[in-house]
C-alpha cells in the first residue's frame, strides 16, 4: 500500500489506482501518516484535526473517524493499519510507503550523491513525488503549514535539480521552467540567476540581460535595494560572454 500525502489525501493498494480518502478520515490518514510506524496520541491528532476548536468529545470524533478510515482501507484490505494504543493511534507503514517520505529520502540522496547528474537525476525523481497541492482537501492551522513547509521544500528541490543540470552542462528543458519559477517568484534571485544562465548558454543573451533588468528592477522598486553580489557578478559575466556553471556562485551554492 502507498500512501498519497503530496497531492489529494488517499492511498494506492493497486498500481496507478489511487482511492481519495475525504474529510475526518483524510485528515486522520495525513495527520498519522505524518509519521508512519509511530505512536500519536490523541491530543496531537486532535490539535492537527481540529486545531484550537475541538468537538465537544475529541476522542469520541477520533474514534468516529478512525472507522472510516478504516472502513476505507478495509477495501483494499488494509484496515489493519490504522491500529488504537492506549492513548492514541498508529499507521502500521514504513516511511518507504508513504510519498512524503519518499521524496525526503530521494532528496537526502540527491544531496549526498557524488556526482551532479545523480544529484539532479535523484532531485527530478523527488520532485516527481508531487501530484498536485500537499494534503489537499484537509483543512486545518496544520495543515496550512504543512503545505507550506511542503511548497518550499518542493521549490528547493526544483531549484537544485536545474542547479545540477547547469553544473554537468545541460540546458535542454530548463529554460521552460525556471521561467515559470521565476514569474513565480519573483524577488528569488537564485532562481532568476539560473534562468540567465540557461537562457545566456542556449544563445538567448538578450533575454538573459532582460531578466536581470526585471529582477533589478522589482528588487529597487519593491525593497528599495539592488541585487545581490552573486547575481550582478553573473550580470558582469554575461556581459562579457563568458558566463560559466563553474563560476557562477549562485549555481554551486543551490543544493
Amino acid at each position: 500500500m502507498d500512501i498519497r500525502l503530496l497531492g489529494s489525501v488517499g492511498f494506492e493498494a493497486e498500481a496507478r489506482v489511487v482511492r481519495p480518502v475525504s474529510g475526518r478520515a483524510g485528515a486522520l490518514l495525513a495527520s498519522l501518516a505524518w509519521q508512519p510506524g509511530e505512536f500519536v496520541s490523541d491530543g496531537i491528532l486532535s490539535e492537527r484535526i481540529w486545531g484550537v476548536s475541538p468537538p465537544v468529545d475529541p476522542r469520541g470524533a477520533l474514534f468516529t473517524a478512525a472507522k472510516r478510515l478504516r472502513q476505507a482501507l478495509a477495501e483494499a484490505g488494509h484496515a489493519h493499519r490504522v491500529v488504537r494504543h492506549r492513548g492514541g493511534y498508529l499507521l502500521d507503514i514504513g516511511p518507504e510507503g508513504v510519498d512524503l517520505h519518499r521524496f525526503r529520502s530521494l532528496v537526502g540522496q540527491g544531496r549526498a550523491a557524488a556526482e551532479d547528474e545523480a544529484a539532479a537525476r535523484f532531485y527530478e525523481s523527488a520532485a516527481g513525488q508531487h501530484a498536485g497541492t500537499p494534503l489537499a482537501d484537509v483543512e486545518s492551522a496544520w495543515a496550512e503549514r504543512v503545505r507550506e513547509a511542503l511548497r518550499r521544500e518542493h521549490l528547493a528541490v526544483r531549484v537544485a535539480a536545474a542547479a545540477a543540470w547547469l553544473r554537468v552542462g545541460r540546458t535542454a528543458g530548463l529554460v521552460p521552467d525556471l521561467s515559470y519559477l521565476a514569474d513565480e517568484h519573483p524577488l528569488d534571485e537564485t532562481i532568476t540567476g539560473l534562468l540567465m544562465l540557461a537562457l545566456h548558454r542556449r544563445g538567448r543573451q538578450a533575454e538573459a540581460l532582460e531578466r536581470y533588468s526585471l529582477i533589478r528592477g522589482r528588487l529597487i522598486e519593491e525593497l528599495g535595494d539592488e541585487p545581490g553580489g552573486d547575481l550582478q557578478d553573473l550580470h558582469a559575466q554575461l556581459l562579457r560572454r563568458n558566463a560559466s556553471a563553474r563560476t557562477c556562485a549562485l549555481v554551486s551554492s543551490a543544493r
